[in-house]
């Protein structure tokens, strides 16, 4: 049975993430796309788009979605689904950002 507990992991401080851009970032076997958003607040998802791999990090990041930077797919960063007509989901990690330090819950 794979265990449901979760670890805090620290990633970095805020300002290593600029806004409205993503950035790679490895944790363990983990490669995940992490995205300072406009009002501060940070999303973290796996690092690959369910439709052909493309790089998420690389993205443009409109709102609470990112789009894929190889076929344009809209993913949102509050849930990772893909939004219609595409189909699709990528994994959302849970980020937290306290003094300044942002970690995420893997």
């Amino acid at each position: 049975m794979k265990s449901t507990v979760k670890s805090k992991v620290e990633i970095g401080h805020l300002s290593d993430f600029p806004k409205q851009l993503g950035k790679t970032v490895i944790v363990g076997e983990e490669e995940l796309a992490v995205f300072r958003l406009s009002d501060q607040k940070v999303k973290a998802v796996t690092n690959r788009c369910p439709h052909k791999n493309g790089v998420l990090a690389e993205g443009i990041v409109s709102g609470e979605f990112v789009f894929c930077p190889m076929h344009d797919w809209k993913i949102s960063l509050q849930d990772g689904k893909v939004q219609a007509p595409d189909i699709g989901c990528v994994h959302t990690y849970e980020a937290v950002v306290e003094n300044e330090r942002v970690y995420v819950m893997i």
